[in-house]
């Protein structure tokens, strides 16, 4: 089985790094900087390079952005090996499965829309590890109607790079969901982190403040072009925070205790009810 990686940054190096460690699989990569695709291959990270050999890969998972990934899909789509299954691994997903769907249709290979739910602050390949994706979620996003078998073949791919379980479901719902699970989480990081006493914190700083403020430290450019691509979903949810936050905030200002305690019990419920499914 050979398995193709394009964009060998944090995802990309990730997945190279953990299907090189299985042992079960031949692994080529491309990165857009040619340093990078050399450096993955003289550190045994991949097992040479995609470059001209797309026609021998069962499998290529793309990690690079969205406008990226379709241009890739579209300008290779000849190149790809007939029946062979081409993953995304982008953080929306409505902006990237239905042109790659169209072009995988005509072209004779498949597509699937992908969004591994694993990842730290930094980026890069020197960030990548083998066991990134260990006991992580892959969320799926297939083409309506699509062939379950291919759905298991890819589930048993990606169970070598260390994925513990699959979810699927349409490019709407996830970019709903993922503007709350992660995109929303991103910005209340970025915003609170420049209160000014944030400069001070040392000394005063504990586990609740390093788990607000980890993702505060992005990328900028690449998630600035992910909450454009998923504006209503992420505006509802900035939306919908603000106004619960400015029920704590006059129930505070007015000292209603009673107000506030109530507030504070829903909330805690409802993290309970969450955590039950």
């Amino acid at each position: 089985m050979t398995i193709g990686i394009i964009g060998l940054g944090l995802i990309g190096g990730s997945l190279a790094k953990a299907f090189k460690h299985s042992e079960k699989a031949t692994v080529l990569g491309l990165d857009r900087n040619p340093a990078t695709t050399k450096i993955a291959e003289m550190s045994d990270f991949i097992d040479g390079s995609v470059e001209g050999r797309l026609n021998e890969c069962d499998f290529v998972f793309i990690a690079v952005d969205a406008q990226s990934t379709v241009d890739f899909v579209k300008e290779n789509a000849q190149n790809f090996k007939k029946d062979s299954i081409v993953i995304d691994c982008c953080g929306v997903k409505s902006a990237v499965c239905e042109p790659c769907f169209a072009v995988a249709k005509e072209s004779g290979f498949n597509f699937v829309g992908g969004h591994p739910m694993a990842g730290t602050q930094f980026s890069g390949l020197k960030h990548s590890k083998y066991d990134m994706f260990y006991g992580a979620n892959m969320v799926l996003v297939p083409k309506k109607d699509e062939d379950v078998s291919l759905l298991a073949r890819l589930k048993d791919v990606l169970t070598l790079a260390g994925f513990q379980s699959v979810s699927v479901t349409t490019a709407e719902k996830h970019d709903e969901i993922i503007a709350f699970t992660s995109q929303l989480a991103h910005v209340v990081s970025n915003a609170y982190v420049k209160s000014p006493n944030a400069k001070v914190h040392k000394g005063f700083s504990a586990g609740s403040y390093k788990d607000l403020t980890r993702v505060a430290w992005l990328n900028e450019s690449m998630w600035a072009t992910l909450f454009l691509q998923n504006k209503e979903n992420i505006s509802f949810e900035i939306e919908h925070l603000i106004e619960e936050l400015k029920k704590y905030n006059e129930a505070i200002k007015a000292g209603d205790f009673e107000g506030l305690k109530q507030l504070l019990k829903d909330g805690r419920e409802c993290k309970e009810r969450c955590d039950k499914h």
